[in-house]
């Protein structure tokens, strides 16, 4: 290899995840942190793991990651997605199946505004007649 550091970034609402990946045994860090002990046990983890499973990269790679922005939930979904993106930086021939497994494509969803004169997005205060 070339290059020995490839870095991408993931979005998921308003979380931000900035990924460094490097040749290794597979050991992930969040924030300087364990991602166990970041996100808490009954999470999510196996997110994590989806992109190095679909390109049998798996222990190949250490992750340092930076997480900033949003709930646990938004990070994980953030951190996979920039996970995806640093895997097409190291082969591109991975875009195929990365693309078929839907780890590229940013989740657009994000929270609809509060309106003016409302009680919140869609919820509206009670309306009485008399």
């Amino acid at each position: 290899m070339a290059q020995d550091k490839f870095y991408a970034t993931g979005k998921r609402k308003t979380a931000i995840a900035k990924v460094w990946l490097t040749p290794g045994s597979g050991k992930i860090l969040v924030n300087k942190m364990d991602p166990e002990a970041y996100f808490g046990r009954t999470f999510k983890l196996h997110k994590l793991d989806k992109p190095f499973k679909v390109t049998d990269t798996v222990e190949t790679f250490d992750v340092m990651a930076t997480c900033l922005g949003g709930g646990k939930s938004a990070q994980i979904e953030a951190l996979s997605h920039g996970i995806s993106r640093a895997l097409l930086e190291v082969d591109g021939e991975n875009r195929g199946t990365l693309k078929k497994s839907g780890l590229l494509t940013r989740d657009p969803r994000m929270k609809e505004r509060k309106k003016y004169g409302q009680k919140g997005a869609r919820a509206k205060f009670q309306f009485s007649k008399r």
